[in-house]
This record gives C-alpha cells, structure tokens and sequence, in this order.
C-alpha cells in the first residue's frame, strides 16, 4: 500500500517579494507583478518588460560570499527553500536519519546569468578568465546540492529539467519516493532566473513572448482572443513532502496532500505542442487514476494556460473532454495564474502548486485576469474572469506542459486525517 504524501512547508520568491503569503495575497487581489525590465538593458530588444524581482539585489538574504558564488536562480531557491524549511519547522540540527530526507529541485534552464557573463569575460579577456565556479554555478542539478549541503540532507539528491514542466515533475517524482520508502521528508520544487539578455532575446526570436511593451500588466492574456505570447519571469517556488505519520508523530501542520501524479509526451514537435491536446489530455487522466478519483470530484484546476495561440486552444479542449465543459460541468474553476504572475518555466509548476494550496486552505480561487474576450476556439469552461471568487476547493488539479513534448499533472487534496 502507498504511503499517503502531505505538504509540511511552503516557500516562495517571486516579482511580488519574498514569501508564499505574498505571493497569495496578490494573486487573491488580481494582481499584476508584469513591470518594464530594470536589471538589464533594452537596447536591441523586441520585448522590454518581464516579472523580474527588481529588489532582490537589496534583500541580503543570503550570506555574501556564498551569493557570489552561486547563479541567480540558485539564490532565489535558497530564500525559497529556508522559507519552506522554517515553515515546516523541521529540525534540520537533529534528523533522526538524514538518509531518509532527500532533495529533489528542478530548473528547466539553469544558470543563464552565469553563463552570459562568463562568456563575456572569456570574449572580453581571454579563457582563463572565466571564474573557477563558472560550472557548478551554472549546471542546473546545483540548486539540489545546494539545498542538501546546507540542511544535511543525505538522502535521495537530483534535479529535474523538463523545460516548463519542470517542476510538476520534481513535485510528483519526490511523491513517488516518500510513497514507496525511499524517504520520508522531501524538500521539492524549482527555480529560475532568465530575465537576461539572452533570456529574452531567444524567446523573444521564437516569437514566443509578448510584444505588448506599452502595456506590460495586460500582456499575459490566458485563452483571451487577443493574447499574442507569454511573459517571462523569474521565481522560485518551494514545498516541503511529508510521509503522513511522520508528519503527524511530530506534530506537522498540515497544509494539503498529494495524491495525483500523470506525465506523458506530446512526441509532436520541439517547441509546438499537439493541437489536439491528447498528451495533456492522458497527463490529468492519469494523474486521476493514480489519485483514485473521478473527473466530477475536481473542483479546481490551474491550467498551464500561457497566453500562447496553439497552448491554450490545445490545453482547454483537452480539460473539456476530460471533465465537461461549462454546460455539463457547473462547479469546475479553471484559472491560469500566469496572467498576474507570468511563466516562470521551470518553476512555475511548484508556484502554481501554492496557489492551488491556498486556494483549498482558503476556499478562493484565483482569477484569470485580463479576460476579456474569450476566443472562441477555447472551450467554455468557467475561467474566473478577472476577480476571483469564494468556492470549495476539496481537489485542485495542477498542469505544467514543456517544451520538447513534457507534459506533467498533479492532484492536489483538502487533508483529512
């Protein structure tokens, strides 16, 4: 019999600031974090603005010489990670068994700030100037042995990159091992910190990203007909799993538990995915299997919902055939947080998984803002159009869909003992 997965500890970094309460409280407020980019320059770019943490500079959350020698979406896991940590309130000094506590942290990019800059001073100044750090700053499984380092977790240690689904997959795989006995506390999620010049410049060249730079807070328009690509962002989402008993031996509180898990592949295209959302479509079916649950008993999902013409087309024609549309299936609430927070990539799954957390805690779901005209090649499903509202969120489904054909769904309960 499977072990049942709760979730201990939540910590975030986002363009809202630092902490899971405020990233919630904005998102309960409809609130947009999408600004005009300040950190880099603008000269020749065709997207000017992102959800950049314009004041992390400033926060001095880490210690100063270890900052240096880590990249910019390693440091905001680890704000993440000590917010998650200390909310579980684990003590870390004192692990009955470290080899049954584990990491297992995700980015789907890794250390773009790194790599840009030493690139630079191996063109401006020669090979041999690239910093000693250049590699264990950029790889992206570093943010893992960062983590494990600093809490003396000995267990089970990898990082997870599969493009934006990234972080589902570390969510739903540390699952499975506190499932099956591998350990017993699992410190999981994702990182990120594209918001660079290249960054922008290559999505930008994909035409992925939004050209809206006259109205950044309008631009991530989720299943809205005039939607024109995603926005950036960068964050760090963190939560801390928990084997039910252990939780409760020690007296836990207990925010929700993880129940589903589905991950599949489009095997269509690099970048496009399958327009007929067959993939995405297998992911939340097979997550609800694995939770033992019928598509009736879902009462809120977050959709992936980027802003992208084929995504969101593809993504909510597959939830309509898997759960009903508006006129078969009243209760369901689907929103896309990414029109207020914007795509994290990497990290946006464990992001969007506090949302969904909150949402059951709180009994609010988040708005899709920016809605204003839906195209009418999504299906009709119920979007919480701009403000959000009061419901009962007992099951919150979760979908991160990636480049390279990943597509990743969670399920997340209302815990009952």
């Amino acid at each position: 019999m499977k072990r049942r997965v709760v979730i201990t500890g939540i910590g975030a970094i986002t363009p809202y600031g630092v902490g899971a309460q405020t990233l919630w409280s904005a998102l309960k407020e409809g609130k947009s974090a999408i600004a005009t980019v300040k950190r880099i320059s603008h000269e020749g770019q065709a997207v000017t603005f992102a959800g950049e943490i314009a004041d992390f500079d400033d926060m001095h959350l880490i210690d100063p010489k270890e900052a240096k020698r880590m990249d910019r979406y390693n440091q905001l896991a680890m704000v993440a990670a000590e917010e998650a940590v200390k909310d579980s309130k684990i003590d870390t000094e004192n692990l009955e068994d470290p080899y049954k506590y584990g990491v297992l942290v995700g980015s789907g990019v890794g250390g773009f700030d790194t790599f840009e800059k030493q690139f630079q001073n191996i063109l401006d100044k020669g090979p041999t100037k690239c910093s000693p750090f250049t590699i264990p700053m950029l790889i992206a499984d570093m943010v893992s042995g960062r983590v494990s380092i600093k809490y003396g977790f000995k267990g089970i240690n990898k990082g997870v990159s599969s493009a934006c689904a990234t972080s589902n997959h570390a969510i739903g795989d540390a699952m499975r091992s506190i499932q099956y006995g591998e350990a017993d506390v699992m410190i999981t999620g994702g990182a990120e910190a594209v918001v660079t010049k290249i960054g922008i410049g290559a999505f930008s060249s994909l035409r992925a990203l939004s050209r809206r730079n006259d109205e950044p807070q309008k631009a991530s328009r989720p299943f809205d007909i005039d939607r024109d690509g995603f926005v950036m962002s960068e964050g760090s989402g963190i939560l801390v799993l928990e084997e039910l008993e252990h939780a409760k031996k020690r007296g836990a509180k207990i925010y929700a538990e993880v129940v589903g898990y589905g991950q599949t592949a489009d095997a269509y295209d690099i970048v496009a995915p399958d327009p007929s959302g067959a993939g995405a479509e297998h992911a939340m079916e097979f997550a609800l299997r694995d939770a033992g649950i019928e598509p009736k008993d879902v009462d809120y999902i977050n959709a992936h919902g980027t802003s992208t013409g084929l995504g969101d087309i593809a993504e909510s024609n597959a939830i309509a055939r898997v759960f009903g549309d508006r006129n078969t299936n009243k209760k369901l609430k689907v929103s896309s947080t990414k029109s207020m927070h914007g795509h994290f990539l990497g990290a946006t799954g464990a992001i969007e998984a506090i949302a969904c957390i909150m949402a059951i805690n709180e009994g609010i779901v988040p708005p899709t803002i920016n809605l204003d005209n839906r195209d009418p090649k999504t299906a009709d499903l119920d979007y919480v159009p701009n403000k959000a509202v009061r419901a009962e969120v007992n099951y919150a489904l979760s979908n991160s869909f990636g480049f390279g054909g990943h597509n990743a769904s969670i399920i997340i309960k209302k815990y009952q003992d």
